[in-house]
C-alpha cells in the first residue's frame, strides 16, 4: 500500500498542471517538487550570468534563456528548471508549447545552502544523462568561487575552478572566458573565502 496520500502524476498530467500553475515545480517519478523563491544575491548572479552569456554569444547560434525554461532529462524522467540554460545546437523541444527544452548544451545552477547539496549530487547525476550537454557550471552565491564542469569526447568529465573577483571562469563548452568580476557584479558576500588569496 502507498504511503504517499497524492496519486502519481504522469509527465502530461504534470505538463498540463504545470502550465497552469502560479508557481513553478520539478517533476520526477510521478511526483511534484515545488520550487522556493531566490534571494537578492541568487537573483543579480543568475541575471549577471544571462547578460554576460547573451552579450558574448550574439552572433552565433547558441540562445540563452532564464529559469524560466523547463528542460527534460529524457533518460531519467526529471523536468527541472535550471537557472540558466544555453542552447547551441537547433532547440528540441517536447512539444509544440516550445517550454519544456530536451537539448541543452550547458547548465547553470547558482548554489545556495539549502540546494547546494542537491545540484553537486543527485541533480548533477541527472543531467549528466543529457547526450547533447558539454557543461555544466555551479556558482557559489556566497563568496566568488565556480566550478565548471566539461564533458570530454571520450565523456569523461572534467573540472575547472575560479575564485577571486579578480580572476576569469573558462567554460570550455562554449569556448568562453567570463570575468568574476561580472558574474558577481554587485554581490556582497558575508565572509571572504578561505581559499581564495
Amino acid at each position: 500500500m502507498s504511503t504517499n496520500p497524492f496519486p502519481l502524476l504522469s509527465e502530461q498530467e504534470y505538463l498540463d498542471q504545470e502550465r497552469k500553475a502560479s508557481f513553478k515545480s520539478e517533476y520526477f517519478g510521478g511526483e511534484t517538487f515545488a520550487m522556493g523563491g531566490a534571494k537578492r544575491a541568487h537573483n543579480l548572479i543568475v541575471t549577471n550570468l544571462i547578460r554576460v552569456l547573451s552579450n558574448a554569444l550574439l552572433d552565433g547560434p547558441c540562445e540563452v534563456y532564464p529559469s524560466d525554461m523547463r528542460v527534460q532529462i529524457e533518460a531519467t524522467g526529471l523536468y527541472t528548471y535550471p537557472d540558466v540554460v544555453v542552447a547551441c545546437d537547433e532547440p528540441k523541444f517536447r512539444d509544440d508549447q516550445l517550454d519544456t527544452l530536451q537539448n541543452p548544451t550547458l547548465l547553470i545552477e547558482v548554489a545556495s545552502e539549502s540546494t547546494e547539496a542537491y545540484d553537486r549530487g543527485t541533480k548533477s547525476r541527472h543531467y549528466r544523462r543529457i547526450p547533447s550537454l558539454k557543461g555544466y557550471v555551479l556558482v557559489a552565491q556566497d563568496r566568488p568561487a565556480v566550478e565548471s564542469f566539461t564533458r570530454g569526447d571520450d565523456h569523461t568529465w572534467t573540472l575547472r575552478e575560479a575564485g577571486g573577483l579578480e580572476n576569469e571562469l573558462r567554460i570550455d563548452a562554449l569556448k568562453l572566458n567570463l570575468s568574476m568580476a561580472e558574474i558577481y557584479h554587485r554581490v556582497q558576500f558575508d565572509r571572504p573565502d578561505p581559499l581564495v588569496k
